[in-house]
Formats: structure tokens, sequence, C-alpha cells
């Protein structure tokens, strides 16, 4: 079973920390899923990516398309896919099963420190993956830099 990494946002916003992530994950020769709760959110999203820098280029597809399981990251607000990844990122609040952690190589939990809904769904998120056997890191970027503040 993989480990779940919580990142806890505070200096960068989402977009920037959410393509650091899928550039890592992808120079891993991973298959990603972003899933997020909220469609209009994920489109954000999708055009933040498109329009990154050109040397940060990150092939992907927002859900609903002819070639969704060909795509090497998939923006998604779908509980289950239908194919597997070796990365599963939550973001805006999306659930994360136990199951799927064991599933995976990695699962990311991105999740805004301004926001108080955010913080409580993440803390629920860890108790519930916690309690279930999941190993978990509590990432922060507090200081200005990645630094991990918990393990379990």
């Amino acid at each position: 079973m993989s480990d779940v990494f919580f990142y806890h946002l505070t200096r960068r916003p989402l977009p920037d920390t959410l393509r650091m992530l899928l550039t890592k994950s992808r120079a891993n020769g991973w298959r990603v899923a972003v899933r997020g709760t909220d469609h209009a959110a994920l489109e954000t999203l999708d055009q933040a990516l498109w329009l990154g820098p050109e040397e940060d280029f990150l092939a992907h597809g927002l859900a609903g398309q002819e070639y969704d399981a060909d795509q090497p990251i998939l923006l998604t607000t779908e509980p289950e896919l239908s194919y597997p990844v070796e990365c599963l990122m939550s973001v805006h609040g999306a659930e994360v099963a136990a199951t799927e952690v064991a599933q995976t190589s990695r699962v990311c939990v991105l999740f805004d420190g301004a926001d108080e809904a955010a913080l409580a769904c993440a803390r629920d998120q860890w108790r519930r993956l916690t309690q279930a056997g999941v190993a978990a890191q509590y990432w922060s970027e507090e200081s200005g830099r990645w630094e991990k503040k918990a393990q379990t």
C-alpha cells in the first residue's frame, strides 16, 4: 500500500502546486487522475495547465471526451475510474478511499490552507485514511519551501 501525501497550500496557488506534482509524477512514468468535486473548477484548472509555461507543458485532458483512457493526466469528477492510474490527486475536497490507496503508487491530497472548509475536509480524510491503516504524510509550505511536518 502506498502513502497518502497531504499538501497544505499556504503560499502557492493550486495550479502551480499541481503543475509541480504532475511534472514529478509524469517523470516517474505514472498515469495520473486529478479528481475534483466540481466540473467547472476542473475546467479552470484545465485552462491553467494549458496556459502554463511552454517548457512545462503537461499533456492532459478533461474527462468526458472520446479519448479519456488515453490521457496521461485526466481531470475528472468521477469517484471511480474505468482504467488504472499510478497516481491519484485529490483537489477541492474530492474523496479518496483506502482501497484506492492500495491500488496506486501515490495519492496526493491538495488543500487550501486559507479555506476552513477545505482544512476540515482534509483533517477528516486524514483521520479516515489513517484509521483504515493507510500511511500518511503531511507536507506544509509555510516556511517558503515544502517540508514534511507529520507522518503516520
